[in-house]
């Protein structure tokens, strides 16, 4: 096999100041323009590698397609995003600094890393005079932070006729791969009330904020029965004034669940919430949805470990918590394995970083994976 390692660290200078340069392009979730001018950095950048560039058009952000090879024949599907979860402008508060071989800043961890290690495994390759064993078809979308819900029938579609799936998110700390993923669901409980001068007819009020307050208890009671499912309420908003008996009330909820089964039942249960008092409306959404993606039997981590000893790393992998696009693949019974970004730590936190000798090292280890797979 070529010298991939060598290749790599080669470029490891380049690979570092494409990653700053893509964490400048501040990309929150849902700011289409932002996003946009990141993709078309991406877009050409990965005309230059030779891949065939479908620009997928959404109002929220663009999502990219690029295709190495046969487009008819069976592929491995790389998985990546370049949405993040910081606001524009955190750059100001959050500034991207590089010292002792880590790079910090919003994004860099989760997760344009990997889309540095996607590109710069190409580089390689290219540089080593080797191909990929298969086509390779590499989808980045723009929404993946809010549970994919305009990219989902995107990645379905290009999980048709893959032989496996890559997803390019972070690592378990110390490097180690993911094998599998809970099932993440966002719902949304909205109330409605009717509206009342507080003080002068509280009686024909009814509360829709009292009212999400009674149904977030009901909630807890529901969590307390299922252990194994993680929940946070992440968001709460109604009312408006003091002097009004609020008509609208609303949270959002963020799910984990072990097993489909699991998430099925605590769905449903959810589902049937009720109102407690008269007068008022409840309404139970599920926003976004993925499966649960269990640790699957087949021989894909094997494989890629084999690919590793050619580049002199040691590949383990385990089940992780944090959902993602790889999700939808596992759960369909798709070889997948996901967490070949780079090192670091941080992700949706102040003090998200990569180290930085790790960009080239998992760039070489894609490629190996790609020449074998």
């Amino acid at each position: 096999m070529s010298d991939f390692s060598g290749a790599a660290a080669a470029l490891a200078d380049d690979a570092v100041g494409r990653l700053i340069a893509y964490a400048r392009h501040e990309t929150p979730t849902g700011d289409a323009p932002a996003l946009n001018a990141l993709a078309d950095v991406l877009e050409e950048r990965y005309r230059e590698l030779g891949a065939r560039i479908e620009r997928v058009a959404q109002g929220t952000g663009d999502h990219l397609v690029a295709r190495w090879g046969d487009a008819d024949a069976p592929h491995v599907l790389l998985l990546g995003h370049h949405d993040t979860v910081w606001p524009t402008g955190t750059l100001e508060s959050m500034p991207l600094t590089e010292a002792d071989g880590v790079l910090r800043g919003p994004g860099v961890y989760d997760m344009k890393g990997g889309l540095v290690v996607a590109e710069l495994a190409f580089e390689v390759l290219r540089r080593c005079d080797a191909a990929p064993a298969r086509p390779v078809r590499l989808v980045v979308v723009a929404d993946e932070e809010v549970g994919s819900p305009t990219a989902r029938p995107l990645v379905e579609a290009h999980m048709a006729g893959a032989v496996a799936v890559l997803g390019l998110e972070s690592p378990h700390p110390g490097g180690a791969l993911k094998t599998a993923r809970l099932g993440s669901t966002r719902v949304r409980i909205e109330i409605a009330g009717r509206a009342a001068h507080a003080a002068l007819d509280p009686e024909s009020g009814v509360s829709a904020v009292d009212e999400l307050v009674d149904q977030l208890l009901a909630v807890r009671e529901i969590m307390a029965s299922e252990p194994t499912v993680l929940c946070n309420v992440g968001t709460v908003d109604g009312g408006g004034r003091t002097n009004v008996v609020p008509d609208r009330a609303a949270a959002d909820i963020g799910l984990r669940f072990t097993d489909v089964a699991t998430q099925q039942r605590v769905l449903g249960a959810l589902g049937r919430l009720t109102p407690v008092r008269p007068g008022a409306e409840v309404v139970v959404r599920t926003l976004t949805s993925r499966p649960a993606w269990s640790d699957p039997a087949d021989d894909l981590l094997a494989r890629v470990a084999m690919a590793g000893t050619a580049v002199g790393q040691e590949i383990a992998g385990r089940p992780a918590a944090g959902g993602a696009d790889t999700n939808i693949a596992g759960a369909a019974g798709i070889p997948t394995l996901d967490g070949f970004g780079p090192l670091g730590g941080g992700a949706h936190a102040p003090d998200e970083r990569i180290e930085t000798a790790t960009l080239p090292a998992r760039a070489a280890l894609l490629a190996a994976i790609l020449t074998t797979l």
